[in-house]
């Protein structure tokens, strides 16, 4: 009896030894790892919070990513600007593109279990329509003539008094909630508690926040599938170069944004993972049309093929750019793909230079058409660095055909308010940035914003131009603005209005034991959020069929 028990004792040993070289050799050669829910990503920025309010917060970043983690609005962007639902499951378009309802989903709640509804819309627009609104003007100024009904506790109509086809943008601003802040003001908005400790419906809850940091944790009742990630924090810094002190020292595991000057350094950290998308802007140099020189189409042409843009790119923005030639971004549904482009080409821009009468006569170095001289200062703001290198480089290029540059540095203020808006300057190096998801270029290129207060800086006079941007503006269907969008930037590259130079690259940098980030071009900075339900930390194996 006694030998029968050892012998099934061994057996039994036996079979489990098996079973566990199986389960190993399972596990070490069949089974794929998977997104698993755990894991607090660290992550660093510059900056502190101020206004955690999805109407407050456009001038500071570090508002802006909490608040692209806590709030969502109606709609959302796609990867290519198109308008996507979000806390809206659907909308309609009215026959003359002037009615807009939209169906809110029925399943989404606050962070504080309240359900999100039509007051909600009702009170965040009626914020932004108050004349004591304290919020960018370019917030209100659009909704000021919207005429905003609740039609059921789900459903809210938006009646617009002409068509304007940029409207779906402005509503993927963050929701407020009104349960909350019914009795709030616009005036008092600024001063609410509610900026400190913000309840919202995005995939991220306000846990904690103190003086170096913020706690976000996952939202279990989110309406999409909740964040893999248990909880985000956000850890404040001075400057970019605190960023990398703080990785350095292994304080956080990603560096919200790292400038061009670091890229050499960051690469170093094996790591660390670098992340790369275009960001909505451009650089461009304002060419004041007013200007003899100017109004000769030839030497605007002959300037976009004197400069090797790709150069500068490359040597002064440390590769950090895309050269472009016409204000719609590449990634938009509205770009065209088969636009001509300038193409680097001195002789080109000789060749052009001299089919128009301008010559070196008198031997100078400097062309000249009669008794006006190709010649002209090109100013910018003193305070950048990056700036003042790239109005240098310029003018040593476009020497090199025989156009004289006078560098010329100002502060912001005078910049901008005397001489950019009364339009007194030859040529200002400038650049947009945070640009929204709608091309809309109407604001910058139109005849009617060639006033101080509006942005047409260059004197930009096109009737052409004029009929294509207005009639964009007016039209619902994406295929008939995409046709006139494609006109317009085919006229803008023949005219050459400015000098269009590149597209800045937003490039972020995350330890590479954070999986399922995915890089899209962006809007603004926040927008490497994008994705951030995905994001996970922590992992677990199942086995392949």
């Amino acid at each position: 009896m006694k030998r029968k028990r050892l012998q099934l004792g061994i057996a039994i040993v036996g079979v489990i030894a098996v079973l566990a070289v199986v389960v190993y050799l399972a596990f070490g050669f069949d089974a794929q790892p998977v997104a698993d829910y755990g894991g607090t990503y660290v992550e660093g920025v510059v900056g502190n919070p101020r206004y955690m309010n999805p109407l407050l917060c456009q001038s500071n970043s570090v508002d802006c990513d909490i608040v692209a983690l806590v709030f969502t609005g109606l709609t959302t962007v796609g990867n290519d600007g198109v308008i996507e639902p979000d806390l809206a499951e659907s909308w309609d378009i009215s026959t003359d593109s002037t009615v807009y309802t939209f169906y809110l989903r029925q399943d989404a709640v606050w962070h504080d279990g309240a359900p999100v509804t039509a007051a909600d819309v009702i009170y965040t627009v009626s914020i932004m329509q108050d004349s004591e609104f304290q919020g960018d003007s370019f917030l209100s100024e659009m909704w000021q003539t919207v005429v905003v009904d609740q039609i059921d506790e789900y459903t809210v109509r938006f009646t617009l008094r002409e068509p304007f086809s940029p409207f779906l943008e402005h509503t993927t601003i963050g929701l407020l909630p009104s349960h909350i802040l019914a009795n709030v003001s616009a005036s008092e908005l600024g001063d609410s508690a509610f900026n400190a400790s913000p309840i919202g419906t995005g995939p991220f809850k306000m846990s904690q926040v103190s003086a170096t940091e913020v706690e976000l944790v996952a939202n279990s009742d989110y309406y999409n599938p909740r964040p893999y990630l248990d909880s985000i924090v956000l850890k404040f810094y001075s400057d970019y170069a605190s960023l990398l002190e703080a990785r350095e020292r292994g304080e956080i595991a990603g560096m919200s944004r790292v400038q061009p000057e670091q890229l050499e350094a960051v690469a170093k950290d094996d790591d660390l993972t670098l992340y790369s998308a275009p960001l909505s802007g451009y650089t461009l140099v304002y060419l004041n049309l007013d200007r003899p020189a100017f109004q000769d189409p030839a030497v605007r042409q002959a300037l976009m093929y004197a400069l090797d843009r790709q150069a500068l790119v490359d040597d002064i923005v440390y590769g950090q750019g895309i050269v472009i030639d016409t204000p719609i971004m590449p990634h938009s549904w509205a770009f065209d793909d088969n636009l001509d482009t300038y193409n680097y080409n001195q002789n080109k821009a000789i060749s052009l230079l001299e089919q128009s009468g301008w010559f070196d006569d008198d031997g100078d170095g400097i062309r000249e058409r009669g008794t006006t001289r190709l010649q002209f200062i090109l100013s910018t703001n003193e305070d950048d660095s990056v700036r003042v290198a790239i109005v240098d480089a310029i003018a040593r290029q476009l020497a090199e055909v025989g156009i004289a540059v006078v560098p010329d540095t100002v502060s912001w203020t005078t910049l901008v308010d005397e001489m950019l808006r009364p339009r007194a300057y030859d040529a200002v190096l400038l650049g947009w940035q945070d640009l929204p998801p709608d091309p809309d270029p109407y604001p910058y290129w139109h005849s009617s914003q060639a006033t101080q207060t509006g942005l047409n800086f260059a004197n930009y006079i096109s009737s052409t131009a004029d009929a294509l941007l207005q009639q964009a503006r007016a039209t619902t269907d994406q295929d008939e603005r995409y046709e006139l969008y494609r006109s317009f930037q085919a006229l803008f590259v023949e005219d050459v209005p400015s000098v269009v130079l590149y597209q800045p690259v937003y490039t972020y940098a995350v330890d590479s034991g954070v999986y399922g980030v995915q890089v899209a071009p962006m809007t603004t900075g926040s927008d490497r959020f994008a994705n951030v339900a995905s994001w996970y930390m922590a992992t677990q194996r199942l086995l392949d069929e």
